[in-house]
């Protein structure tokens, strides 16, 4: 997916502002495995995806927690550390090798203050990236694995095939026991 096509999904911008954004965005690429964003660090950046997919989680106890997948056209952020300049609490890592799209969140905010076209693009971000949150929340309070499952595969299909099973029943908040017996009800 290229820049143009990521940021006017987001919020249409005059070429004027999208011209002086993308002058600050600069294309990244880093293999399967690496770790994009860390836990307990201030991150300077933003990413959008071009190509590939990621995963964020949690470090618990005794194992990781995921709690969102990415894909082309997505953004990778630490809203912690985007909206507060705080320590983000999650890591982001690549599922497959991947092309990014990084904008550092300074040249960001200063885009912010000279324009208000890019103000605006800049709450339309912050406003889908909340919907998108509380999608998850709502979804994972009130419907079942099996319904949550079958939420991805209709919205997501081609996270099956592209993430291992493990993450796919973390993110679910199940063990892969019991998402092997859902995958099977469902066939």
């Amino acid at each position: 997916m290229n820049i143009d096509q990521i940021l006017d999904h987001i919020h249409p911008l005059p070429e004027s502002s999208k011209l002086a954004l993308k002058t600050c965005i600069t294309e990244v690429s880093h293999p399967k495995g690496h770790i994009l964003l860390r836990a307990d660090k201030i991150e300077t950046s933003v990413y959008f995806i071009k190509k590939g997919i990621v995963r964020a989680y949690a470090d618990s106890a005794d194992n990781e927690i995921t709690f969102w997948f990415g894909k082309e056209g997505d953004t990778v952020i630490s809203m912690k550390s985007y909206v507060e300049n705080q320590k983000g609490y999650e890591n982001i890592a690549l599922l497959e090798d991947s092309e990014l799209y990084k904008l550092r969140i300074d040249d960001l905010r200063k885009l912010f203050h000279e324009d208000i076209h890019m103000a605006n693009w800049g709450r339309k971000f912050a406003e889908q990236e909340l919907i998108k949150t509380e999608g998850r929340l709502i979804s994972r309070q009130f419907r079942t694995a099996t319904e949550r499952y079958k939420e991805l595969l209709q919205v997501n299909p081609d996270l099956i095939q592209r993430v291992q099973l493990g993450h796919i029943a973390s993110y679910l908040g199940i063990t892969q026991v019991s998402l092997s017996r859902i995958r099977a009800e469902i066939r």
